[in-house]
């Protein structure tokens, strides 16, 4: 059954600070979208207004998850949460003094997971060995790409059906950041999820996207149909690749 994303007209900020305008994107069953923008353009504000943690002043946001449509915007996150939409938060978020089981069980927290805890610990543990490994460990004493497996398998272990991902190469290193866009692929993959994913690395975000989007301060500047549009389109051309618009 369909699994899809839609955000029409949103206007969302944090007080009289507007971050963004008429903001409209949708995520079809099965895709990977990419949301793209440089820092503070409103990428993370998006993805929390979908999460319940922004109020939008204006617009909608809807999710079709197993074919039944609900409208978010009103709903609390744990609702949300509930529900089946799992985000990946900028910088991990994960419980330090905690251990890695620890952390992902109470990533189980929600009615639809923990029915089947077990399952989806055995899976998080099949996709990354080495969380199996350190299951014991503090999750504040591991590495950064270490505590990255720990907050992607945190997210899967809600069950989810769409997958929120907020800027997942930040503070990795090159080779890390590559295994981490392969991973969320294989993912969406085996357990064929949605994916919304907001990112600042271009190059990295287009080997897994199926199209995109560009936000610039606050407003899509910028839709594109596929990967390959993006790397075509001038825009992203001068903000991510560093080359000057074509000459009309």
């Amino acid at each position: 059954m369909a699994n899809n994303l839609s955000i029409e007209n949103i206007h969302a900020g944090y007080g009289a600070v507007r971050v963004l305008s008429d903001v409209s994107i949708s995520v079809g069953h099965g895709e990977t979208v990419a949301l793209l923008g440089t820092n503070g353009n409103g990428k993370t504000t998006l993805l929390r207004s979908i999460m319940g943690q922004v109020r939008p002043t204006a617009g909608r946001i809807t999710a079709e998850i197993d074919g039944e449509r609900f409208d978010l915007i009103g709903r609390s996150t744990q609702e949300i949460v509930g529900l089946g939409i799992s985000l990946v938060a900028e910088g991990r978020r994960l419980f330090p003094r905690l251990t890695v089981e620890e952390n992902l069980l109470l990533g189980a927290f929600p009615a639809r997971a923990r029915a089947k805890v077990a399952q989806n610990l055995a899976f998080c543990f099949d996709v990354f060995p080495r969380l199996k490994e350190r299951r014991v460990q503090l999750a504040g004493s591991m590495s950064g790409g270490e505590q990255q497996m720990l907050a992607i398998a945190r997210a899967l272990m809600a069950d989810p059906k769409i997958l929120l991902v907020d800027e997942p190469s930040v503070g990795l290193a090159p080779i890390l950041v590559s295994k981490t866009i392969e991973t969320i692929a294989d993912l969406k993959g085996r357990l064929g999820l949605t994916v919304l994913m907001a990112e600042q690395n271009f190059r990295q975000a287009i080997r897994i996207a199926d199209r995109g989007y560009v936000l610039v301060h606050g407003k899509i500047a910028h839709m594109a149909n596929s990967a390959e549009d993006l790397q075509k389109n001038d825009l992203v051309r001068q903000l991510y690749l560093g080359t000057k618009p074509h000459a009309a």
